[in-house]
């Protein structure tokens, strides 16, 4: 379908699509999953989970596929967790959990309901045009085998355009000439990333790498000396998206306005839903 999409359709759709994928790395069911698989540490397990469908990688794949996590943190952990279990058991494992997950968060009449299924086959649909090259990520997701059941298609789906979308990000953080921890930094003075405490706990990163961050985006006139983005650095977290949303237009397109329209519509009640039920930490986002 090639009918025109409003301006920004496909990013209002996207963020009606991602936070209820990323609610899994929040959940204590993925942490029952993969500890009953051997692993011990939280670093541990959402490096196996997100990366397992690359295969048994190790710390500078991650890194480069990643982006934004300290090499020192992924080499503590990889490629010894592949020695735990492997990409195929953590892959298993992740599909459970997600199960659960869902079922916990929307609750069993939502999982069966009409809407899930129509949301799963409109997500799929789009993910048909969704492009392999230089999206690394994206790629090693569509390798895996869509699952039956429509929560589960429906998860899988937002993965495909998360995961597609992500990578063509990182283009534009490179283009926009952001290192990994600029990247984060200029995003948590936007008010909508993750506030500090939990870039540093969750990508490894120190105190010391966030402030140096922010003093070359404070040199670079993109951080005003409270924190907050100037003009300039509200100008480049814009284009940052903009050139995103070129990049991640197939998709979006192909799926066509109406489709668009009505699996952001069916995306944001299961997102609000999910986040009634407490999917997210309460301090997740914020520039605190």
């Amino acid at each position: 379908m090639t009918n025109t999409l409003p301006p920004r359709a496909g990013r209002r759709c996207h963020n009606a699509l991602n936070p209820l994928h990323s609610s899994l790395y929040f959940s204590p069911d993925l942490d029952r999953e993969l500890s009953a698989l051997g692993f011990e540490d939280q670093s541990a397990m959402r490096l196996a989970a997100r990366s397992a469908p690359l295969g048994a990688v190790g710390a500078g794949t991650v890194a480069a596929t990643f982006y934004n996590y300290n090499h020192e943190l992924l080499a503590r952990h990889l490629p010894a967790v592949w020695e735990t279990a492997s990409p195929a058991e953590v892959l298993a494992a992740r599909l459970r959990a997600v199960d659960t997950t869902l079922r916990r968060l929307l609750g069993e009449d939502a999982v069966a309901s009409p809407e899930m299924a129509e949301a799963a086959e409109l997500a799929l649909r789009a993910a048909e045009a969704c492009t392999r090259h230089a999206r690394p990520l994206y790629s090693a997701n569509a390798d895996l085998p869509v699952p039956e059941e429509p929560h589960l298609a429906y998860w899988h789906a937002t993965t495909l355009l998360r995961e597609h979308r992500g990578d063509g990000h990182l283009a534009a953080l490179l283009s926009a000439g952001l290192d990994p921890v600029e990247a984060l930094a200029s995003h948590t003075a936007t008010g909508k990333g993750m506030a500090p405490r939990w870039v540093l706990g969750t990508r490894g990163w120190r105190r010391t790498d966030w402030e140096g961050a922010v003093a070359r985006l404070r040199d670079r006139g993109l951080i005003g000396a409270g924190g907050e983005l100037t003009e300039a650095g509200a100008a480049l977290r814009a284009e940052l998206e903009e050139h995103t949303d070129r990049l991640d237009s197939a998709p979006y397109e192909h799926l066509g306005a109406a489709g668009v329209e009505r699996l952001t519509e069916l995306g944001r009640g299961f997102l609000f839903a999910a986040a009634a039920a407490g999917a997210f930490p309460e301090d997740l986002v914020g520039k605190g």
